[in-house]
C-alpha cells in the first residue's frame, strides 16, 4: 500500500499538481527512504516548493542513513566538494571505497583520484605556469593540465548525458540554441563526483580562483557542421558576473573547431589536456568586446570541449 502511494503522489507532482505534496511529505514522515529522497529532490530543484539546496541536502543525507543507493552517492558527492554543507575530503574518499566495490562508475573515480598528485584538502600539490597568448584580449594557455586519461574519463563519463544544447525562448519554452549547435553535457553539483571536483580544483587553482566561483563544469560534443556562432560569455547585468572562461580541450583528432577571436582574428586550437584562460570584462569590469568569440565550425572528426565559467564571486549554494 504504501508504495501504491507514493507512486499517486509522484505522479501527481510530475502531472504539476500540487496535491502530491501532502502524501509525499507523510510518507517521509513515516521514514519511507524514496519518499525523503523525493523531497530531498524537490527541495534541491525548487520545483513545486520553494528551492532550497541547504534543506535538500539534509534530506539527501537523512535517505541516504536509510539506505537509498542514489542518496549514497549524492551525498559522497557532496561532502567531497561542500556543496550546500560542510565538505569533508577524506570522508568523501572513504565513502567512495565503499562504492567502488559495488559501482564501476565509482571504481573508476576512485582509479582516477588515485593516480592524481594531490594533498589532504583534493587540491593538485602543483599545476604548470600559464603561457601568455596576447593581452587584448587577455588570453592564457596552460598545456596539459589534465591528462590523457583523464580527458577519456570526461568524455566516458559525459557520452550517456548528452543533449542538445538549449535556451528558452521569449515564451519560456526551450527551444534549439541557434548559436550553439553542439550537444552538451553538465556536471551539475549533485552529479560532480569526486574525481571531477579534483578536476575543478586544478581549474580553479590554473585560473588563479577559488572552486566556489565556478559554473557547474560542462562538456561540449561537436559533430561536423556544428558550431558556436560569435558570442560573449560577460553576463550583462548580472549581479555575480563572469570575468573568466576556462575552456579544456579533451582531443585533437578532428579538423576545424579553433577558438577564434572575432575583433582580432586570433585562433587557438588546444591540443589535448590544455586549458585556455581568458577574460571577459576589462579592468573597469566592463564586457570587454575583445572577448566576443565562436567555436569555429567542425569539418571532420568530433571535438569535444570541457567549459567552465567562473563568477567574480561565489557561486555554489
Amino acid at each position: 500500500m504504501t508504495d501504491e502511494k507514493l507512486q499517486q503522489a509522484l505522479r501527481l507532482i510530475d502531472a504539476g499538481r500540487t496535491e502530491g505534496l501532502q502524501p509525499l511529505r507523510d510518507l517521509a514522515l513515516a521514514g519511507n527512504p524514496h519518499a525523503v529522497f523525493a523531497l530531498a529532490r524537490l527541495s534541491w530543484t525548487g520545483n513545486m516548493i520553494p528551492q532550497d539546496p541547504v534543506r535538500g541536502r539534509v534530506l539527501f543525507e537523512h535517505a541516504a542513513s536509510q539506505g537509498h543507493a542514489y542518496a549514497n552517492i549524492f551525498v559522497t558527492n557532496l561532502l567531497a566538494s561542500g556543496v550546500a554543507g560542510r565538505r569533508d575530503w577524506p570522508l568523501a574518499l572513504q565513502r567512495l571505497e565503499v562504492e567502488a566495490d559495488k559501482l564501476p562508475e565509482r571504481r573508476a573515480a576512485l582509479d582516477l583520484i588515485k593516480s592524481m598528485r594531490l594533498d589532504r584538502n583534493g587540491d593538485p600539490v602543483t599545476v604548470p605556469a600559464a603561457e601568455r597568448l596576447s593581452d587584448k584580449p587577455n588570453l592564457r594557455i596552460v598545456r596539459e593540465l589534465i591528462t590523457r586519461g583523464e580527458c577519456a574519463y570526461l568524455i566516458h563519463t559525459a557520452e550517456p548525458l548528452f543533449r542538445p544544447s538549449m535556451v528558452y525562448n521569449d515564451q519560456g519554452r526551450e527551444v534549439r540554441d541557434t548559436l550553439r549547435t553542439s550537444d552538451g553535457a553538465g556536471f551539475f553539483w549533485l552529479a560532480e563526483d569526486p574525481a571531477i571536483h579534483a578536476l575543478n580544483r586544478r581549474i580553479a587553482r590554473a585560473t588563479g580562483t577559488s572552486y566556489d566561483q565556478g559554473e557547474p563544469l560542462q562538456v561540449l560534443r561537436y559533430v561536423p557542421g556544428q558550431e558556436y556562432r560569435p558570442h560573449f560569455d560577460f553576463l550583462q547585468g548580472a549581479d555575480n558576473p563572469r570575468p573568466w572562461t576556462a575552456l579544456t580541450y579533451l582531443n585533437e583528432d578532428y579538423e576545424g573547431g579553433a577558438t577564434r577571436f572575432v575583433k582580432t582574428g586570433q585562433e587557438v586550437r588546444g591540443g589535448t589536456g590544455d586549458l585556455l584562460i581568458f577574460a571577459n570584462s576589462n579592468e573597469r569590469g566592463l564586457r570587454d568586446p575583445l572577448a566576443e568569440h565562436a567555436g569555429m565550425p567542425v569539418t571532420a572528426g568530433t571535438k569535444y570541449l570541457a567549459t567552465r565559467w567562473i563568477r567574480e564571486r561565489r557561486h555554489i549554494p
